[in-house]
């Protein structure tokens, strides 16, 4: 099967996450996902993969044995299977030939590409480009990312002249809203030695950092009074968590910060005069400037507790995931510097972006497996406009093709 009709026939199924249902644990959170991974698991095994596992909870995994006799590490790959709650309608996908200029997503409502809103399309002048009707996302976050996998596997398996030691692969559910897919992975039991995602951006892109991140709940309990008595005894949670809110530094918000910059994102406030709940993400790429945010914010919570009382104010604070960063130094640096020479095999300039999200790649790498993100060609994730260049896709194909003959070509150099 060609690579572009792959792609469109993974975006006719809809994947989107389910917020509230990954809240309540259950995984995957719509059932969309199952359906596209029992579609994977079938295409695995027409194309010659073994020991593919699909278990109840959508995490697919599957094998592509050695054809030399080396010991090779073995690298693994990994998309997954969601695609953003931002839009929950079917995906119209559609091919389109560039000339340049707009791109008419749907004339009788009115959406349009517009070259002066996203000036990157002037790259693909000639090309193909995927998108939608401008209801829907496309769904290349990160289904882009399946078909180049799948593309790559049937490239090796129609050519056995093309030497590569064992190749795992791994397709994931819920990516989109906490990493669900990827923090119930067992990374021991994959046998894997390195890893890559294909979960970003435009042809070239290359991630190997991403946020240390994390979530505050702040819940802040007044005294509730009548107002005709309230003198002296109400305590107003409501005004409690605004000057809470206040005493956060100021430029430290997503909206005033870019590249390595972080911050404290105000996420949601809800309650009353009487109880008030207080959310907040944390993110730094530094480590220790991380702990540091974390320590501020127990600090101006215990300070508040000494103005208010120790009953009127708890925190409580969470990891959600690291900076790939950290599990990829030192003698762990191997798989940064294979994509690396991938790319440039491919003619392709890397460009190193510190990645302002998290991908299922942190967890993986926290959990030992080191995991950078490579590109899949795709443009604005998690919007309407989201755009996919053919000829990006097909590239990201051949960048995953040229890992696994590097990985095999140094082994077999390193034995001679």
């Amino acid at each position: 099967m060609e690579i572009v009709e792959r792609f469109i026939n993974y975006t006719t199924i809809n994947t989107a996450t389910n917020n509230k249902n990954g809240a309540q644990g259950i995984l995957p959170s719509s059932s969309g996902q199952f359906e596209l991974a029992k579609l994977i698991a079938k295409e695995l095994a027409e194309i010659g993969l073994i020991e593919i596992d699909l278990q109840k909870n959508a995490i697919l995994t599957a094998t592509l044995p050695a054809n030399i006799n080396e010991d090779v590490p073995i690298v693994s790959f990994f998309a997954h299977l969601d695609t953003s709650e931002e839009q929950t309608a079917d995906t119209k996908a559609k091919i389109v030939n560039y000339e340049g200029g707009d791109i008419i997503l749907s004339k009788d409502q009115g959406i349009t590409l517009k070259q002066s809103d996203f000036p990157e399309l002037k790259n693909y002048q000639g090309q193909q480009i995927i998108t939608t009707d401008g209801t829907s996302l496309l769904g290349a976050d990160d289904k882009a990312a399946i078909a180049a996998i799948l593309n790559t596997l049937q490239t090796l398996t129609e050519n056995p002249e093309i030497k590569h030691g064992t190749v795992k692969v791994a397709f994931l559910p819920d990516e989109e809203q906490g990493l669900l897919g990827a923090k119930a992975f067992d990374v021991s039991s994959f046998g894997a030695n390195f890893g890559y995602t294909l979960d970003c951006c435009g042809i070239g892109d290359f991630v190997y950092e991403n946020w240390n991140a994390g979530s505050a709940v702040i819940t802040f309990t007044g005294q509730s009074a009548h107002p005709m008595s309230a003198k002296g005894k109400l305590k107003n949670s409501l005004l409690m968590a605004h000057k809470f809110i206040s005493m956060l530094p100021g430029g430290e918000a997503p909206e005033y910060t870019d590249g390595r910059e972080g911050y404290y994102w105000v996420k949601q406030l809800n309650g009353n005069s009487a109880q008030t709940t207080l959310k907040l993400d944390i993110r730094d790429f530094s480590k220790s400037n991380y702990a540091q945010r974390k320590d501020f914010l127990c600090k101006l919570a215990n300070n508040f507790a000494l103005l208010w009382g120790k009953q009127s104010i708890g925190i409580t604070i969470s990891d959600s995931y690291e900076n790939v960063a950290n599990s990829l130094k030192g003698d762990a640096r191997f798989p940064i510097d294979i994509a690396l020479e991938a790319y440039r095999r491919n003619g392709i300039k890397p460009n190193l972006i510190p990645m302002r999200g998290g991908y299922d790649g942190a967890v993986l790498s926290e959990k030992g497996l080191p995991c950078p993100n490579i590109f899949t060609g795709a443009h604005n994730f998690h919007s309407i406009y989201e755009y996919l260049p053919v000829s990006s896709l097909k590239a990201a194909s051949n960048v995953i093709l040229e890992v696994i003959k590097i990985t095999s070509e140094k082994t077999i150099q390193t034995n001679e």
